[in-house]
């Protein structure tokens, strides 16, 4: 790694411990908090505990961005050496965890400290970390990445399927009536994401509505053939239905790289049970 440019980013990223340390990425926690009690995300307690203990809480857990000490501290000790620090964050319109940084970055005196809205999370913010380190490794300047990565944002895909609307009602988020409609009808969403904007283009019924959602992103990925090279499949807790539905993309596009894993307590908490994401952008 370019001791000159270090990379700095949040843990509703989607990396991998090898990708991590291969690129030495440093992840600063976001908390959560589930029956009062807050846990530092990723420190004391992982994917799996999170979502076992989801449901002890009545009311949906609470997630918080990291407090300004915590960026003040992570950012003196990459500092130290005279590196300047490129961080790459989740959506503003998802945290308020940019800003936190950003405030932080002004209480270091001499602080060479950037701070970049990926437009994204999981692994959708993963790629842009991931080529930010390989452009930092390959002596890039920071102008020269973040053009880099404006043109990833441009073609990034995110797509989200929510089969169980249950935290987003306990979240407040739709109203009394809504809530009740929601849960009588079996109502699923499907979510996209574009630098930043989180939308809503359709709305369905039980599993048919999924498995047209499937053949959706199937359709997509066939059609854009070699120009995906990666994929990100980021769940809650439906590791078979993830397994098959990467057998899928690897019948219509079988040179793809497909990484299946666990999403972040950070986006568990907001899309719940049978939730899941595909991510890719196009080279």
């Amino acid at each position: 790694m370019n001791t000159l440019l270090k990379i700095m980013t949040d843990s509703s990223v989607q990396l991998t411990e090898e990708e991590i340390k291969k690129y030495d990425i440093t992840v600063v926690p976001l908390s959560v908090t589930i029956d009062g009690k807050t846990y530092v995300d990723g420190v004391d307690i992982t994917r799996r505990d999170f979502i076992e203990r989801m449901d002890e809480d009545s009311d949906v857990p609470k997630t918080s961005q990291p407090p300004i000490g915590r960026f003040v501290e992570t950012i003196k000790k990459l500092t130290a050496d005279g590196s300047e620090v490129l961080g790459i964050f989740l959506a503003k319109s998802l945290s308020g965890t940019i800003d936190a940084a950003k405030q932080a970055a002004q209480m270091v005196p001499d602080a060479k400290v950037v701070c970049h809205d990926s437009g994204y999370t999981d692994r959708s913010e993963g790629y842009e970390v991931i080529a930010a380190a390989q452009d930092a490794q390959a002596g890039k300047s920071i102008d020269e990445i973040l053009d880099h990565l404006k043109k990833m944002e441009d073609n990034m895909y995110l797509e989200m399927m929510i089969p169980d609307l249950t935290n987003i009602v306990k979240g407040g988020r739709l109203g009394k009536l809504a809530s009740r409609v929601v849960s009588m009808l079996n109502i699923r969403i499907s979510l996209q994401m574009k630098n930043g904007k989180v939308l809503v283009p359709k709305k369905g019924r039980g599993k048919k509505f999924t498995e047209k959602f499937n053949d959706m992103l199937v359709e997509q990925l066939k059609e854009l053939g070699d120009q995906v090279k990666q994929v990100g499949i980021s769940y809650v807790d439906t590791l078979d239905d993830m397994e098959k539905l990467a057998a899928r993309f690897k019948e219509v596009n079988p040179n793809v790289d497909i990484l299946i894993r666990k999403t972040s307590p950070i986006i568990i908490t907001h899309a719940g049970h049978g939730a899941y994401a595909v991510m890719f952008y196009t080279e």
